[in-house]
């Protein structure tokens, strides 16, 4: 393992320090001071500008909006205490659902 793999729960741990201790120039912090509207408007510009990204296929672009969006996804956890490692938790449940893929109801569409 390298020393990236744990840097979503370091950052989120940052987000937590943040909240919890504010710091003059942070960004993190004027999200907090700001509130959750705020935080979630970003989340959702993040998320747009993610998607406009890869339709483009610029890649460059695609992993900064992504790191952008995971950011503030992280931030927003913080804000409503949401345990980042509940998160993982259930990515770790999904990741052991390999091969469940939903049979698709097929419909007719002739009748």
């Amino acid at each position: 393992m390298d020393n990236k793999t744990n840097i979503i729960a370091e950052l989120y741990q940052i987000a937590l320090e943040r909240k919890h201790t504010p710091e003059d120039n942070s960004y993190t912090c004027y999200l907090f001071d700001k509130g959750l509207d705020k935080i979630l408007k970003k989340c959702g510009e993040e998320c747009t500008e993610m998607v406009i990204a890869a339709k483009n296929a610029d890649k460059d672009e695609l992993k900064n909006e992504i790191a952008d969006l995971i950011y503030h996804v992280l931030v927003m956890c913080a804000d409503l205490d949401l345990n980042w490692g509940d998160v993982e938790n259930v990515l770790a449940e999904r990741r052991n659902k390999i091969g469940n893929l939903k049979t698709m109801r097929v419909t007719d569409k002739q009748t």
